[in-house]
């Protein structure tokens, strides 16, 4: 896979859930909308347009919902978005990559990237992705139930140590973890 393309896949996400943790619970709307703006770049930049990248079009409809809400709700919503859309982006996210699995493998698209063309419809190829994909879903759900523990956790006088803990250390490690996977399938196909 190309790790650039699947970079700016991510990064919508990223960059809503860094904002949302960041940014006052008024501006959730404003976060929202990047994630849109740069799903829907990613979407246009990554190549072949057509199919639509399952990532980038999942991640655009998630944060187009968020934004809705986030500009046409209350403070109240608003404060619930950034706490809990922040924290558990991930949730809804991967669910639908692993509710999509039977139809069409996520890591499929970046595979074929760096993959000849004569492999695409190979049962090795299409298992290691329907491998990888449910690995990557499995991965982006467990980030979003960190980052929710993470939440539920934290009170105003012990934040910083579930935040740090939970809401960054073991995200990047199942991060990691899922890249490191990747890397291990891909070498044992070559």
């Amino acid at each position: 896979m190309a790790p650039r393309t699947l970079l700016l896949a991510f990064a919508p996400l990223i960059v809503f859930s860094v904002l949302a943790r960041l940014l006052p619970p008024a501006h959730i709307g404003v976060i929202a909308l990047a994630g849109a703006v740069l799903a829907l770049a990613a979407e246009v930049a990554i190549r072949p347009v057509w199919p639509p990248n399952l990532l980038s079009s999942c991640s655009l409809a998630l944060f187009s919902v968020i934004a809705v809400l986030g500009f046409t709700q209350d403070q109240r919503t608003d404060s619930w978005l950034a706490t809990w859309g922040g924290a558990g982006v991930g949730l809804p996210l991967g669910l639908a990559l692993l509710a999509l699995l039977p139809v069409r493998p996520f890591t499929e698209q970046f595979a074929r990237e760096t993959t000849p063309r004569a492999y695409w419809s190979s049962p090795t190829f299409r298992k290691v992705n329907r491998v990888l994909s449910a690995a990557w879903g499995a991965a982006i759900c467990a980030v979003g139930v960190s980052r929710v523990t993470a939440a539920v956790v934290s009170d105003n006088a012990f934040r910083l140590l579930p935040e740090l803990l939970l809401g960054l250390i073991v995200p990047v490690a199942i991060i990691s973890s899922a890249l490191g996977f990747s890397r291990r399938c891909y070498q044992s196909i070559q």
